[in-house]
């Protein structure tokens, strides 16, 4: 059985390039932990994916963006 390929939500937007400014896009496809969610979970096609990781790597490096997310006690 194989599952119904999910659209990817940037290219149903129509969005040629993501901007690592972004915080509340690229928020979206982080984990609880800050860990960047694989394409097969959020849906996105190659193509975005390696732009989306490229820019949350650039939003971390810049301090817009925590690498790791804080523990609740």
């Amino acid at each position: 059985m194989r599952r119904q390929a999910k659209a990817c939500p940037f290219c149903e937007s129509r969005i040629r390039w993501i901007d690592y400014k972004d915080e509340r896009t690229l928020g979206r496809f982080l984990t609880e932990q800050g860990k960047i969610l694989p394409s097969r979970l959020s849906g996105t096609c190659a193509r975005h994916q390696r732009q989306l990781s490229t820019a949350i790597k650039r939003a971390r490096y810049l301090a817009l963006m925590p690498y790791v997310r804080a523990q609740a006690a």
